[in-house]
């Protein structure tokens, strides 16, 4: 008739009472528990026992929980800490990277008798078919069509069209692009035509020229575009067919065009077209 919720919860209150009243008892008789003193401490100590390890256990669990609380606060404090650390490392790494490669272009502005302009790549063309840079200079930086556009590694390419602040620039991997040069170890003449990848070809390289891999190819300066010297790249592969009176040779540019973020525009250089008349075809 009765739950057994309802029968525990009288059985609590039952020993309940009898704890007060055996509490009562030992207060008034100090010598001594017996009878019924006894038989309240036999039934009342266990729950004492009990309700104690209870409290013990309560006041451990909230311990543990208001450290659990101290620990979260102080894990958020450290990682947003830690973030901010990162962050700055990475600004301070960034800042020396570009500080070397400032460094570098001071050099080789230096070393460069010309006038150099820097500019800074702010896009490129997704197109898979051409192989260009936007810069962001222009007409009134006084950059104009065919200028020259280099880096310390060597030729990047040339302005092929300007506006008011930007430029566009035509790299030598580029199908469309020519670069009348020669290789530095043997003065053999060719063109460096771009092959629309990561490589150049060096084209109308005559058969009886000496080739080899490894050697570097220069600017020639007899396209009046580009500098006499400038570097251009290395040779990693060369092949003498059986007929026709050129050779393959293929060259891989010292410009890595995937990771170059500024580059300098030649905007007036001396380039004597009377001493680069070596080789011919």
């Amino acid at each position: 008739m009765f739950s057994r919720k309802f029968f525990l919860v009288c059985v609590f209150f039952i020993l309940l009472a009898v704890t007060f009243v055996s509490l009562g008892l030992s207060g008034r008789h100090s010598r001594g528990i017996s009878g019924t003193g006894g038989l309240s401490l036999f039934f009342v100590g266990p729950l004492q026992e009990g309700a104690t390890r209870a409290v013990q256990a309560l006041g451990s669990v909230w311990r543990v929980y208001f450290d659990c609380v101290r620990q979260a606060r102080e894990n958020v404090e450290l990682r947003r800490a830690l973030g901010l650390a990162r962050e700055k490392e990475n600004y301070f790494l960034e800042l020396a990277i570009a500080n070397e490669r400032l460094r570098t272009f001071l050099n080789f502005r230096e070393e460069e008798a010309s006038e150099v302009l820097a500019a800074e790549i702010v896009g490129k063309d997704p197109s898979p078919w051409f192989k260009t840079f936007i810069v962001n200079r222009g007409e009134r930086d006084g950059v104009r069509v065919g200028l020259p556009v280099v880096v310390p590694e060597g030729i990047v390419g040339q302005v092929v069209e300007v506006t008011g602040r930007y430029a566009k620039v035509l790299l030598i991997t580029d199908r469309m692009s020519g670069v009348d040069a020669l290789v530095q170890r043997t003065r053999a003449r060719g063109v460096v035509n771009g092959m629309g990848a990561s490589f150049c070809s060096f084209s109308y390289a005559l058969r009886r020229y000496d080739i080899a891999e490894g050697d570097v190819v220069v600017s020639s300066g007899l396209d009046r575009i580009y500098p006499k010297g400038l570097r251009i790249g290395e040779v990693e592969g060369v092949v003498r067919g059986h007929e026709g009176i050129f050779q393959d040779v293929r060259v891989r540019p010292f410009v890595d065009f995937e990771r170059i973020e500024e580059v300098l525009i030649l905007l007036s250089f001396d380039n004597d077209l009377r001493d680069a008349s070596e080789g011919d075809f």
